[in-house]
């Protein structure tokens, strides 16, 4: 190899880089709390970048609507204020759900909480007497539960004895919890001037970041790098989309039903499974379970009807409903769907749920396109 300048440079870049890899795995801690102490920093900018990109599909849907074609004339006033009124309806719209939903579930919820008290010291009692009632012929389940003795008194007892240790502990810890309170308000106020921020410049910002990209990285690059920014934007605003406009169909299927045929809690439940169900796959199962066991306080028989008609209704949700309102937006396989929910609530929890799919489906996409675009340079055809 010729020692010119450029290959001189090559290795003294390659020394530096294998002299800083070493001493990051030697002193892979330091590099880990370096790590930490700079996403700390930044995260309140990732969280408003997050942010951003979910109000986005709602504002620009506004926009478009609403201004769309006074954009399409020029029309200077509409330019203007285009994005800033549809930033504020946006707000506005979110605002205002956010708001009907606590107006009505606080107060259902603070009367469930209230008499789930005395639902539970009555329920006890009425279970085992049902239960007497349904074993009463079978000889050894009759005898074993002669031989039980119940207090449920001595038992409610303990569970609030239980409760106010447990809120001793609480009152001792309340200075570090309100503490995480106030740095968490903090970061979400920075996250969300800094989320509108980026959508009132998108624009500018969008035309500032290509100028970089353009001017240190290779043409093809950034074209590739750009197409692929948009098969992410368009696969996750197509999620968003379908799977809450999914949530509010199915949570208001279960309001009517459960009104239609009289069990209690209709519209804590409804909210409730409408809200869960943004979880893919598993969610809806999770209100599901709630709302079973609020039912069951007042009402066992109440309780597998309401299991029954969930089983029903997401039978209808998952075949028909589904399919049609979310269909293949995120061109994602079910099986994959299933595997990117599992790996991504193991990493992230119930945000790793909600971001692998599209993720997953964005990255299925790409591998798809390789792997067509390879069998056609070697000219094979696989029916």
């Amino acid at each position: 190899m010729d020692l010119n300048k450029e290959n001189l440079q090559k290795i003294r870049s390659l020394i530096v880089f294998t002299i800083v890899l070493m001493i990051a795995l030697w002193k892979y801690n330091v590099v880990l709390d370096i790590l930490k102490f700079m996403l700390h920093i930044v995260f309140p900018f990732l969280l408003g970048g997050a942010i951003a990109f979910v109000l986005n599909v709602p504002m620009h849907f506004l926009e478009e609507k609403l201004f769309g074609k006074l954009k399409e004339k020029r029309n200077k006033t509409a330019l203007k204020l285009a994005r800033p009124c549809s930033l504020i309806l946006t707000l506005l719209f979110v605002i205002g759900i956010i708001t009907l939903v606590m107006r009505v579930v606080i107060p259902e919820l603070g009367n469930t909480i209230g008499g789930l008290g005395s639902s539970v010291q009555d329920f006890f009692p009425i279970l085992e007497k049902q239960l007497e009632e349904l074993f009463w012929n079978d000889q050894e389940v009759r005898v074993w539960m002669e031989s039980l003795e119940m207090d449920w008194d001595k038992l409610l007892d303990s569970v609030m004895g239980f409760f106010k240790n447990g809120a001793g502990s609480v009152v001792d810890s309340t200075f570090a919890a309100a503490k995480s309170i106030v740095n968490g308000l903090t970061t979400f106020f920075i996250a969300f001037v800094f989320a509108c921020y980026i959508l009132v410049q998108k624009q500018r910002l969008h035309v500032q970041v290509k100028k970089i990209m353009y001017a240190y990285l290779q043409k093809e690059l950034v074209k590739k790098i750009l197409d692929i920014c948009s098969l992410t934007y368009s696969t996750f605003s197509s999620f968003l989309t379908g799977q809450c406009l999914e949530a509010v169909i199915l949570g208001m299927m279960f309001v009517v039903v459960m009104s239609i045929i009289g069990l209690p809690y209709a519209m804590l439940v409804g909210i409730l499974v409408a809200f869960t169900a943004l979880i893919p796959i598993f969610g809806a199962f999770i209100g599901c379970i709630i709302g079973a066991f609020l039912i069951l306080m007042v009402n066992p028989m109440q309780a597998v009807i309401f299991v029954i008609t969930f089983l029903v209704l997401q039978q209808i949700e998952g075949n028909l409903i589904y399919p049609k309102v979310v269909g293949n937006s995120v061109g994602l396989p079910s099986i994959w769907v299933l595997a990117a929910v599992s790996v991504g609530g193991s990493l992230m929890g119930i945000v790793g749920m909600l971001i692998f799919i599209p993720l997953v489906s964005v990255l299925y996409t790409l591998f798809r396109e390789n792997v067509y675009k390879k069998l056609r340079e070697k000219k094979i055809e696989i029916e």
